[in-house]
Parts: C-alpha cells; sequence; structure tokens
C-alpha cells in the first residue's frame, strides 16, 4: 500500500525542503490528496483500458465470418407469456403479433406454422346455418337430407360440382361443410368452383378455432365433434367423402369414428369417379342410405367344350368398372370334363383383378367341378345350380346369373347398382336384366321392342315383362329364395307319377334355355312378378350375346341342336317369316359410353308402374289384369298341383314360409 500511495518522487523529499507552513497545512494537504489525485488518475486509465477493450471485441465480432459464428439450434430456448386461457382465433395464414413480432423465436416459416395446439375443440360458424335448415326436417331421423364433408380444397373442388348435379335434381336437400384448416371464406370458394343459386346448396362452416396450429389429433376429434353436431341438427342420410389421396386423412378417419357410432351411411368415392358415378345424382335420399347395403353374387355355369365362350365373359367381367362398389364374389360352376384351354387360363385367372382394391378379401372366386360324368337331367339341373348360391341376408344380397355366351361392357355393373338402389323396394320385381331379348321364351316369335312416344317419335324404352331371362339377369335375393323353395317342393311333387299335373310337365320355355327357368317362369306367373328390361338402346352398353359358340344346355344336348329357324316341311311364309328372324338376331355390338348418356330420358328412372308391362306371352298388359291372371293360376296349381282343396285358405306368410302356400301337407 505504502508504495502505491508513493509513486511521485516529489512526495518522497523531507518535510523541511518544504516551505515553513507546511506543517500548519499538512493535515490539510494530506486529506486533500489521498482521494483525489491518486484515485482519478487510476480511474481514468481503467475507464480507457475498457473501452480499448470494448472497441477490438465489437469490431472482432462484426468482422467475424459467417461460418464461424455461434449455431441458432445452439441457442438457449426463449418462452413468452402465455395467457392460462386458449389465444384469441387464429385464421389460417396469419400468425399471432407475438410470434410475428420475434420471428427468431420459431424455426418453420410464417407460412408453414407449428401444428401444436390441442386445445377444446370450439366451431364458432357452425351454429348459425345449422339452426337454419329448420324446414328440412332434420330433426326426423328419416330426411331428405344428403351431406357432402371435404377439408382439403382440391377435395372439396371434387365435390362440389357432384353435389351441384345432386342439388338441381331437386330429389334432396343437399348440403356442403367445410372442415378445413384454410380460411377461405365460404363465398369465395363457391365462386372459385362456379356453384352458384342454381346449384340449390346448403354451406356450412364447420372449421374449427385455431385450425391452422392445431395438431391432427384435434383436427380428427374436430371432425367427429362436428359431424355430431351436424347429426343433431340435420340426421344425413349419407355422408358423401372424398376418399383419394387429395382428401385430409384426419378427415377420413373421423368420418369413419362418426359412421361406427351413429349407423349414418359412408360413401367414400375413390380418386377420378366423378364421371362414372355421375348417376348416383339422380338418386334421392332413401336410395343412397342403402348405398352399403347390397351385395352381389356373380353365379356362371359352363357348358362343356365352350371354353372361348367362358374365357371371353371372364376377361369381360375383370375389365368392368367397379368403382365405389365392393368386387363381387364369383363362382363358376365347371362340368365334370374340363378342356385343356380353361384349365390353363383359370391358373393364371385371379378375382378380384390385380388392378383392382379389394378391402374385403384378396380372394373372392370359387370353382365347382362336378363330379359325376353321366349327363344330368332336368331335375339334377335344375336343383345344381339353384343350390349354387344361398343369401345370407335376403334383402341386401343378390345373384347374377351369367351364360357363358354373354359379353359385359365395362359399365353393366354400374347400371345394376343404380337400378338396384332406385328400385330394390318394389315388391313386384323379380329381376333386373342386363341383355335385350329377341324371342318369347319358346323362340318362336319375336319380342317386339317396347318404345315410348316423344317429341321426335317412337324411342326405346325400359319395359317389365313376367318372363324371366337366363342369359345376364340379377335376381333379387327374398324372390331367389323364393324360387329355391318353390322348385324344391314342386320336384318333391313330381315324384309320386300317379298325381304329376300337366302344370308341372307342359314345357313353356324353349330347351335352347336351361330347365331351372321353367320353374322360374311359373313362379313368376304364380306371383305377378315380373322382370326389368333395359331397351334395345341401353342393353347395347350393357351386354350382347354371342350365338356362333352357342351350346345347349347340358341336359338337353342329347336331342341335338333344337335352335331351328324352320321346319323341314315347312311352307313358304314360314320360311320367309324365319328369314326375317334370322336377319333380326344380328349381333349388336357393345358400344360402351356413359351410363345416363345410355339411358333414356336423360338418366332418369322412370317409376315401374308408368313402364310398359308384358304378360309371360309377349302381349301388352297392366298391373291390374297380371294380379288376376296371378290369382287364377295360383288357385289351380294349389288344386291340382299342391293338393290344397278350395277352401283350404290358411293365412300363410310368404316371408316365413315362402311358397309353402301353394304345397298343402297331405294326411
Amino acid at each position: 500500500m505504502r508504495s502505491y500511495f508513493l509513486s511521485d518522487v516529489e512526495l518522497g523529499k523531507k518535510d523541511d525542503d518544504h516551505n515553513k507552513h507546511a506543517k500548519d497545512r499538512g493535515l490539510l494537504t494530506a486529506r486533500k490528496w489521498l482521494p483525489s489525485r491518486g484515485p482519478r488518475r487510476r480511474s481514468l486509465k481503467g475507464v480507457a483500458l475498457l473501452a480499448v477493450v470494448a472497441f477490438l471485441v465489437y469490431a472482432f465480432v462484426a468482422n467475424m465470418p459467417a461460418g464461424l459464428g455461434p449455431n441458432p439450434l445452439m441457442r438457449r430456448p426463449t418462452f413468452e407469456r402465455v395467457p392460462p386461457r386458449p389465444p384469441p382465433r387464429v385464421h389460417p395464414g396469419h400468425l399471432p403479433p407475438s410470434s410475428q413480432a420475434n420471428p427468431r423465436s420459431r424455426a418453420p416459416p410464417a407460412s408453414s406454422p407449428e401444428r401444436t395446439y390441442n386445445g377444446p375443440v370450439k366451431f364458432l360458424e357452425l351454429a348459425s346455418s345449422l339452426h337454419a335448415i329448420t324446414p328440412t326436417k332434420g330433426s326426423m331421423a328419416v330426411n331428405k337430407n344428403v351431406l357432402f364433408a371435404a377439408a382439403s380444397l382440391k377435395s372439396a373442388a371434387t365435390l362440389l360440382p357432384i353435389a351441384c348435379q345432386m342439388g338441381t335434381e331437386l330429389k334432396n336437400y343437399v348440403h356442403f361443410a367445410l372442415m378445413s384448416r384454410s380460411n377461405i371464406d365460404l363465398a369465395e370458394l363457391q365462386k372459385v368452383n362456379g356453384i352458384d343459386e342454381s346449384c340449390n346448396l346448403i354451406f356450412h362452416d364447420a372449421r374449427t378455432e385455431n385450425a391452422q396450429i392445431s395438431t391432427d389429433v384435434r383436427m380428427e376429434n374436430a371432425v367427429f365433434r362436428g359431424f355430431h353436431h351436424i347429426h343433431m341438427y340435420m340426421h344425413p342420410q349419407a355422408i358423401i367423402v372424398d376418399a383419394s389421396s387429395d382428401e385430409e386423412a384426419w378427415l377420413n378417419r373421423g368420418a369413419q369414428q362418426h359412421v361406427k357410432v351413429t349407423g349414418n351411411t359412408l360413401i367414400e368415392l375413390p380418386k377420378n369417379s366423378g364421371k362414372s358415378l355421375e348417376w348416383m345424382t339422380k338418386l334421392d335420399s332413401a336410395a343412397l342410405r342403402t348405398w352399403n347395403e347390397n351385395h352381389i353374387d356373380i353365379l356362371i355355369s359352363a357348358a362343356p367344350g365352350a371354353s372361348g365362350s367362358l374365357i371371353r365373359l371372364l376377361r369381360s367381367l375383370s375389365a368392368a368398372d367397379y368403382t365405389a362398389c365392393p368386387i363381387p364374389h364369383l363362382t363358376i360352376e365347371l362340368p365334370s370334363d374340363i378342356d385343356s384351354s380353361t384349365k390353363l387360363f383359370l391358373e393364371s385367372f385371379s378375382w378380384p383383378p390385380p388392378h383392382l382394391a379389394s378391402p374385403t378379401s384378396s380372394h373372392q372366386l370359387t370353382l365347382r367341378h362336378r363330379i359325376p360324368r353321366q349327363a344330368m337331367t332336368e331335375e339334377e339341373s335344375s336343383a345344381r345350380f339353384l343350390e349354387s348360391f344361398w343369401p345370407a341376408r335376403p334383402k341386401s344380397s343378390h345373384v347374377l346369373v351369367l351364360s357363358p355366351q354373354v359379353e359385359l361392357s365395362p359399365q353393366f355393373f354400374h347400371y345394376l347398382k343404380y337400378t338396384l338402389l332406385g328400385y330394390k323396394n318394389s315388391m313386384g320385381l323379380f329381376a333386373i336384366s342386363l341383355e335385350q331379348p329377341t324371342r318369347l321364351l319358346d323362340e318362336k316369335e319375336l319380342l317386339i321392342p317396347r318404345t315410348s312416344k316423344g317429341d321426335v317419335g317412337d324411342a326405346p324404352t325400359p319395359f317389365l315383362w313376367q318372363a324371366p331371362s337366363s342369359n345376364a339377369v340379377l335376381y333379387l335375393g327374398e324372390k331367389w329364395m323364393d324360387l329355391h323353395n318353390f322348385t324344391a317342393r314342386s320336384l318333391a311333387a313330381k315324384q309320386d307319377p300317379g298325381s304329376v299335373s300337366s302344370l308341372l310337365t307342359d314345357k313353356l320355355v324353349s330347351k335352347n334355355h336351361p330347365s331351372w327357368l321353367e320353374h322360374a317362369l311359373r313362379l313368376a306367373r304364380m306371383r305377378g312378378y315380373y322382370t326389368l328390361y333395359p331397351g334395345e338402346e341401353t342393353a347395347k352398353n350393357l351386354a350382347t350375346v354371342h350365338s356362333e359358340l352357342y351350346q345347349l344346355p347340358e341336359e338337353y344336348a342329347r336331342e341335338g341342336n333344337s335352335r331351328k329357324f324352320v321346319a323341314d316341311d315347312a311352307t313358304d311364309e314360314e320360311v320367309e317369316a324365319a328369314r326375317k328372324r334370322a336377319l333380326s338376331e344380328t349381333e349388336s355390338s357393345l358400344a360402351p359410353m356413359s351410363l345416363l348418356d345410355s339411358l333414356p330420358n336423360g338418366g332418369e328412372l322412370p317409376p315401374l308402374n308408368k313402364l310398359p308391362l308384358l304378360s309371360w306371352d309377349g302381349r301388352k298388359t297392366d298391373f291390374v289384369a297380371v294380379d288376376e291372371s296371378a290369382a287364377a293360376y295360383a288357385t289351380e296349381f294349389r288344386s291340382t298341383v299342391g293338393g290344397c282343396s278350395t277352401g283350404n285358405n290358411e293365412d300363410y306368410s310368404a316371408e316365413d314360409l315362402l311358397t309353402q302356400d301353394l304345397f298343402c301337407v297331405k294326411e
């Protein structure tokens, strides 16, 4: 300490060398010197030194290369104060002001905000539109409401034209719910997609608050809760969504969870299905509600030595369009002798086809190879064929019967589903045919095509005919059970030769058709059933029957080819009639086009009671006459075949007992 204070040379002199008044001033001088001179000079030097160091550090940092700078990923994170309640609503595309003021505090860029918010779900705009739909009777379980829903704007662009087309049909109240992260205004969404008032759409903003910064889990929950709120006010009969990769996965998951809880019908449209499923816009809400209920099995009975026909049919089946439809199960009945071409083809044949996605099963093909080598009788053939299918759910399981001579159009399955959804509740509908017959069932006379009067002239139209078909026809499940039971009882009645009625022995169907068709005709006559035929023009877009490889049914093959246009002793008039008949039976080639374009009346399904109706023998008739004829025929059958007395009129339930009312138990 002494050396620090005596650093000046002058301070080392004796007191005698100084002024004589030094002693008097010594104490004062010491008081002034000790605190002032030494510390002031030291402080100035320290400040100067610190200034120099600070300048050097600043210069070094300011000019330091970027590669040597601090790693921003290693910075200590900064946290902002978050209020205890959820943050205010943030529109997609905008960030909270605090985030905008400090852009370095978040890693993602401003265009992609971090999706970490998982707060409670709130719908700020949904209540107003739901309260406004009271006139649609949405509080009732059965109504006319159909809902389209989308989260992705691409999916919205896909669904809106379909929804608009459905709305213009004025059969349903069509709603569209937006459950997106986008902040697009609903009016702008409509404008971009060409939606105007003529579409008759009702829009609902089902977007949750803070959607852009929400996690996928929260968005999935928001979809589920949004559908729940909509269900309470709307009870939609069907919910239609885009199932392609364009749609957000969380929307489809939320929709699937919702339908599991409520039992609503969910229609998932695959990619690029708008054109092929255009016909769905013609259906009402009741038909759309049963969209997923129907299942179709395909049944083919292959003839011996007809490999070419069978291969052609199977290839057309593989090339068909099954968009938004469950892949049907395929059963092929093979004869006892299988030719090598058929064996080779079946080894490489797969069903469903490899290019089709089958969510239910990877293998839906059944091959049945008959064991007995001897030719079958009529009874054996009928029994074997009808045993090939039994509907697990009669109201929704149906069977498509195909002859090997048939070739199908890619649109055939859409036609079946369209007409099935539109007409399945018709009590008298026996079957739906894909082909247009040219002759009556006895093969003796031509069938005159039905036409309807239009503005231009006569136009081909669908029609109803009491005569069933065996070439390409869909039999409804309940009616197939009826046929199965009726055939079994009829075959049992024929076991007593002494009491066989002519109603069971008379043959009204040509032997060019399989024997089971005779039983189907008898049942149709007794029940007043009818089959829907598509009409000549529509049939060209559905199926064609080839005759170049035609073979008789196996049960009639021993009798030779009975398809003769003229007898050996025919007159000139009969020969001329046969020539005209042969010219009229030239095969029609398939002309694939849009299903709606091939149907009359712009694709609209007319009510069945407005269609032309033919009796089993081709005469024009009406429903009253058909019912009267059916009652008379059933009474005769019960008496002569069923063994029923005239007064035996028990109240049988056709649903529970099928055809038991036609057969009475003998004491």
